[in-house]
């Protein structure tokens, strides 16, 4: 698989963390990935949008970079730098989960990536 791109923008509301989980599980199928590599995008990508909730933006655009056996989401950050208590779990998670997971030198960005099976034991 080439490499495909995709994009969503929503509100920054708590309703539309729905709607960021289920389009990237459904891309996630669609990169080869098995069913536990699915589960954890889809909750990378619920983490990823309470961190950028976190930054107070108006809404929240996700880029997703697919290829084959890796998914990469890109969400975009408001002004407010999140409390570290605040985003304490979310940290967590993402870093227990995530092939790479990062804030770009401008604070504007969070990247978040996985590949599959990257973490099967």
């Amino acid at each position: 698989m080439s490499e495909k791109h995709a994009r969503l923008s929503v509100p920054a509301e708590a309703a539309f963390a729905r709607s960021v989980r289920m389009t990237a599980a459904a891309l996630a199928v669609g990169c080869d990935m098995s069913v536990e590599d699915v589960e954890d995008v889809r909750m990378i990508a619920e983490e990823g949008f309470v961190y950028s909730c976190a930054s107070a933006p108006e809404r929240v655009d996700v880029s997703f970079s697919l290829g084959a056996g890796r998914m990469a989401m890109d969400f975009s950050l408001g002004a407010a730098r999140p409390d570290d208590d605040s985003i304490e779990l979310a940290r967590a998670l993402l870093g227990a989960v995530c092939d790479e997971f990062g804030v770009s030198d401008d604070g504007a960005t969070l990247h978040l990536a996985r590949r599959a099976g990257s973490h099967d034991e």
